[in-house]
């Protein structure tokens, strides 16, 4: 049985941080929320690269998308939290690795996935993604993927949204019929046209705010469940005829 965090024992824990010369208050804040915070205390004990694991296990607990046998491809993979997820529920090993991941920042490898120090957005990288299915189709992708904000917030979610409209293209491509796809997004819903584009390629379309994210942040997730396919290439010489 999964415990939840805090419980008897988690009263008291409470840590504070003194501000040291040349700390900003903003980087005292954080170290105290990361202190106090039960999902990084669990993550720290259970083997968990992040706290992160737990906003997956979560979602997949509760949708049943991730199942033995399945390939799944993680965009924004560092430092490895979704990945550990993925691969103990797929069953993926080393001699067929079934999760390949993603990120610019390095991250250490881990057994049973391709790991590519890589940002997606490069004009290459697609391709060595689809490379590393070896001409087979993904069951799920995965992307928690995030901008570095700036403070404003008109300008975080729509870089948070670009973010999920190259990876849902990507989905589109990759993905075998049936497929799911779940991205990060920030709360004040996903852009009208990235959620048609959606709705026509999946069976059903739900945001999701997992309780291991921080209830104080504006994240969220969009899911998409039951991919339809992808649309045939048109043969040019039968277009012609």
């Amino acid at each position: 049985m999964t415990k939840r965090p805090g419980g008897s024992g988690s009263r008291g824990l409470k840590e504070r941080v003194r501000t040291a010369r040349g700390r900003r208050a903003s980087s005292v804040r954080w170290l105290e929320r990361q202190l106090n915070d039960p999902y990084v205390r669990r993550a720290q004990a259970e083997g968990y690269r992040s706290r992160a694991a737990y906003k997956l296990i979560e979602i997949d607990d509760r949708y049943g998308f991730l199942k033995p046998g399945m390939r799944v491809v993680d965009l924004g993979a560092a430092p490895g939290g979704w990945c550990q997820v993925a691969v103990d529920r797929v069953k993926s090993g080393n001699e067929d690795p079934r999760v390949v991941a993603i990120d610019y920042l390095k991250m250490d490898h881990m057994p049973g996935i391709i790991l590519f120090e890589k940002d997606f957005l490069d004009d290459d990288a697609p391709d060595l993604l689809v490379e590393a299915l070896g001409g087979r189709k993904a069951d799920c992708v995965l992307s928690d993927m995030a901008a570095p904000t700036t403070g404003h917030k008109q300008t975080d979610h729509l870089r948070i949204i670009h973010l999920c409209e190259v990876a849902a293209e990507f989905a589109g491509q990759v993905l075998a019929p049936g497929g799911t796809f779940l991205a990060k997004v920030f709360q004040g819903g996903t852009e009208s046209e990235l959620l048609a584009e959606l709705n026509r390629n999946f069976e059903k379309v739900r945001h999701v705010k997992p309780k291991a994210s921080r209830s104080e942040s504006a994240e969220q997730y969009v899911l998409a469940t039951g991919f339809r396919g992808a649309e045939p290439t048109e043969d040019p010489d039968r277009a012609r005829d």
